[in-house]
């Protein structure tokens, strides 16, 4: 087993960058995160060059202030992140409108891939369920044909591609429901982003899915989640935020899947993939992020994966 400190040859083909998700953001505003440019300045104090843009509103959503923040501190942008229902017909107007405004401040940033995550089924703070679970035939049969809808709009407009994140708590969370995403949508509009804590979380085997679904991963969210508390969460019934509040996101060498095997498996494809640090921290406490994510990236460095060079689109 690779660790921090018997290195692997570098991944060549793969760029590690965070997200403020690491520093416990999950809304663009809320009263338990930490103000935008904290974020910014401890990212660069943990040693990463590259970032994902988190909730929309959370950073500047002017461009021209946004570049003047980032080229300040010598950072630079992977990619955006929105919601959105690809099963909601009738959504289908406001969900475009809100990838278009994202895409848009996305590309401007110099970066060229949405990260697309489907609604939770559940209510991120209260845990209460919102909808059924489980999708019917119906509106399996839109997911595809929306995504690929999407993703060509995106593609067109703005030279930004699409990758499907799934989700604990959403409706493409197992692994036969991504499965079933990726075989229902066209790789030209639309592909995956793969979540490793996120795979793990719904029992599914990222390893397997790298293997048999190589040419489907556009970008990755490398994160591991703890088993005793995925035991709960299954025992429970328990909500994603209710698990991430008992920490089912640990820090690197913690945790399934074991991250080194990920950034094994992931060196050995034909691809070059921004692999962003997800830890789910909301809420935590300010001191908290930074130690951990300087930990969490010495860690990776160790395992041979650096932000040194931007992976060709």
């Amino acid at each position: 087993m690779s660790t921090a400190s018997t290195p692997r040859a570098t991944a060549g083909n793969l760029c590690l960058g965070s997200a403020p998700d690491s520093w416990g953001v999950w809304f663009a505003e809320d009263e338990h995160q930490v103000p935008y440019t904290r974020f910014l300045d401890e990212l660069v104090q943990a040693g990463y060059r590259w970032l994902e843009l988190g909730p929309y509103g959370y950073l500047p959503v002017d461009p021209r202030r946004l570049a003047d923040e980032l080229t300040a501190r010598g950072l630079q942008v992977s990619g955006g992140t929105v919601f959105g229902a690809l099963h909601r017909p009738e959504q289908w107007d406001e969900m475009l409108a809100g990838a278009r405004r994202v895409a848009e401040l996305t590309a401007a940033a110099g970066a060229h891939h949405l990260v697309f995550i489907p609604p939770l089924y559940r209510d991120e703070k209260t845990g209460s369920f919102t909808e059924s679970p489980e999708l019917t035939a119906a509106q399996w049969d839109l997911v595809g044909g929306a995504a690929d809808r999407l993703g060509k709009i995106l593609l067109e407009e703005f030279d930004v591609r699409l990758v499907v994140h799934p989700h604990a708590d959403s409706h493409i969370q197992t692994q036969p429901e991504i499965e079933r995403f990726l075989n229902a949508s066209d790789s030209r509009y639309a592909n995956l982003c793969l979540d490793t804590g996120h795979v793990a979380y719904g029992r599914g085997d990222n390893l397997d899915l790298i293997r048999r679904y190589a040419e489907r991963i556009g970008y990755v969210h490398i994160k591991q989640m703890d088993a005793e508390i995925l035991a709960q969460v299954e025992a429970e019934d328990l909500p994603f935020s209710e698990a991430v509040r008992r920490g089912v996101c640990v820090e690197p060498p913690a945790g399934v899947p074991n991250p080194a095997d990920i950034v094994a498996a992931l060196s050995e494809l034909d691809a070059e993939l921004f692999v962003i640090v997800e830890q789910d921290l909301y809420p935590c406490a300010p001191e908290v992020p930074l130690p951990i994510a300087v930990r969490t990236r010495e860690y990776l460095n160790g395992a041979g994966l650096s932000g040194t060079r931007r992976p060709n689109r």
